[in-house]
């Protein structure tokens, strides 16, 4: 699981490669990756949008961005969490992701709760490092 928190959101990803949906042979490679928000600041906040930075092993890089999440906006009070599970592919065997929500506090004010860049990778993949 990887992990980031700015000011007071903490958020987690775990991805899971989707072997039984992925074609090698068509160079189609899925993975899951499960999200969970987690409110340990004294505001109540909103996710408003999302980024996400999405970079295949070629160094190809693809940006999404857009409103909420799975199509919703989560409320999160103090101490609340909230978890949602969404999907990616890859035309490769592994690759990165990493981005940030915008958030709005219940005071108006807006920042931006960085995702930890996470590594999408085919469990029999073998990773050289330069």
């Amino acid at each position: 699981m990887y992990s980031e928190t700015t000011d007071g959101i903490e958020i987690a990803v775990e991805p899971h490669y989707l072997d039984d949906q992925s074609e090698p042979e068509a160079h189609r490679f899925l993975w899951a990756y499960t999200v969970v928000i987690a409110n340990h600041s004294s505001h109540t906040v909103q996710l408003e949008t999302r980024y996400w930075r999405i970079t295949n092993e070629q160094g190809q890089v693809e940006e999404v961005e857009g409103p909420g999440v799975v199509g919703e906006h989560p409320l999160l009070g103090p101490g609340d969490s909230y978890q949602y599970t969404s999907g990616c592919p890859l035309n490769t065997p592994s690759g990165t992701m990493v981005g940030h929500y915008v958030m709005r506090r219940d005071d108006g004010t807006r920042f931006k709760a960085i995702i930890p860049a996470f590594s999408l990778d085919r469990p029999d993949t073998v990773r050289t490092l330069n």
